[in-house]
């Protein structure tokens, strides 16, 4: 599994983020600078999580010059990307417009042949152990998960997608899904450049977890760096990112590992996915489950313990997806250690506070005698 259009997990690290990805533009296919962005924002941090030995579910990363392959056959002049480039941030109509027509023209192409068969073989070499594993598609650009900004929910992610046709027709979205309106909308906003942007796509095999969720590895609410703050529910994630239910949520203290705060949701949606069925099953929650905590509390602080790992590897304050494995929702927890059963689906710097321990609080203003001063500190 190693090409120029797809990399292992692993090849892939931090150091490779928020570069330019070689292919980007329309001249990029030919190699422009900027190989560093290889697989975007979300695949180098699972490559880093690895190395750092963190337990991330198995995969492979479509590589941005498989992007920029795909972008020099649908615009080889670069006008559109230059067209999007030159959007007045608060114009949303043509926002709409423009952003469609590059989205039409990505999702309407063939992938090039030879990123094809190099996603097709890596499919297969994940599905070796039995027919189509179902898998995540998942959005990866280069500019995403920095502490200065942040893409999260602005590009698209397809869950257990099934067949190396679809998995492709799910990386041609992903790659669409740059230009989502909001996401063009907030490059403009922030002035980020489109020359250089691209999109990596990570794939993994699709986990069937017990309970998912977010952490924050300081308070979200008040900052304090001495907590991890844990949001969570029964079944997949995606029910808590779309905001279909009110998580569980827990304070565990990073010095003595008590848990400090709980709170119970009212968790009404369960996602769910099922091995032998194409995507995700939204359903009412069991009655039985809405009011009973998604985790024990040696699962929460076990999720803490891991939080303060990545925290303690990349050496600030983190936002992290993770899930846990076990049997059914239905069912009591599994027997065993609880960080066994835990695997980080993502992990990028907390941009919130960060931002605010940024700024100054307030600037000084000038005052008449300031000059005075300035000329009896000057030396004789």
């Amino acid at each position: 599994m190693n090409g120029p259009f797809v990399r292992g997990l692993a090849e892939v690290g931090v150091a490779g983020a928020a570069g330019a990805a070689g292919a980007a533009g329309a001249a990029g296919a030919a190699g422009a600078a900027g190989a560093a962005g290889l697989g975007g924002g979300k695949a180098a941090g699972l490559g880093e999580l690895i190395r750092a030995g963190i337990p991330v579910p198995a995969g492979f990363v479509v590589t941005a010059p498989a992007f920029g392959q795909m972008l020099a056959a649908v615009d080889p002049a670069g006008s559109l990307v230059e067209s999007v480039a030159s959007l007045p941030a608060s114009d949303v109509p043509a926002i709409a417009r423009v952003a469609a027509e590059v989205r039409s023209r990505i999702v309407s192409a063939a992938v090039p042949a030879e990123v094809a068969a190099q996603v097709t073989e890596a499919y297969e070499e994940l599905s070796a152990d039995g027919p189509a594993v179902p898998v995540a598609v998942r959005s990866s650009a280069t500019m995403e998960d920095s502490a200065g900004a942040s893409f999260a929910g602005l590009q698209d992610t397809y869950l257990g997608v099934r067949g190396a046709a679809e998995v492709l027709d799910a990386v041609r979205r992903c790659w669409a899904s740059l230009y989502n309106d909001e996401s063009v909308a907030y490059r403009r906003r922030l002035r980020l450049p489109e020359d250089g942007l691209a999109m990596g796509v990570v794939v993994q095999r699709m986990l069937r977890p017990r309970a998912a969720g977010v952490m924050f590895t300081r308070s979200p609410v008040t900052g304090d760096r001495s907590v991890v703050a844990i949001e969570g529910t029964w079944g997949l994630g995606s029910a808590l990112v779309s905001g279909e239910v009110t998580p569980d949520s827990f304070t565990v203290s990073k010095v003595t590992g008590e848990i400090t705060g709980r709170r119970t949701g009212a968790k009404l949606r369960l996602h769910s996915f099922r091995p032998n069925e194409p995507g995700i099953c939204a359903s009412a929650m069991p009655i039985a489950l809405r009011g009973l905590p998604c985790l024990t509390d040696d699962e929460a602080r076990a999720l803490a313990a891991v939080g303060r790992r990545v925290e303690e590897h990349y050496g600030v304050p983190q936002d992290i997806e993770w899930a846990l494995l076990g049997d059914d929702p239905a069912c009591p927890p599994m027997h065993g250690d609880a960080a066994d059963r835990i695997r980080v689906l993502q992990s990028r710097p907390e941009t919130v506070w960060a931002a605010r321990e940024q700024a100054p609080l307030a600037t000084p203003k000038p005052r008449a005698s300031d000059h005075v001063l300035a000329w009896l500190e000057k030396p004789l």
